[in-house]
């Protein structure tokens, strides 16, 4: 197993993360007004506390 910092990696992938999320969002609630900043904040705030510091991941999901 690996071992990755969750942190970082949802900090790398903020902008993706961001645009993912927004989208879904928009798909399943059409015509509904958020900020889509605010939604991402609670999502990290929500992994951190959902998740581990270092999670494990199995060798086979890295290059």
């Amino acid at each position: 197993m690996i071992k990755i910092k969750i942190e970082d990696v949802v900090n790398h992938l903020e902008d993706d993360l961001k645009r993912v999320l927004a989208a879904t969002i928009e798909e399943h609630f059409p015509n509904q007004n958020f900020d889509s900043r605010s939604v991402f904040r609670t999502f990290k705030k929500e992994v951190y506390k959902k998740c581990r510091t270092w999670e494990s991941i199995p060798e086979r999901f890295v290059k």
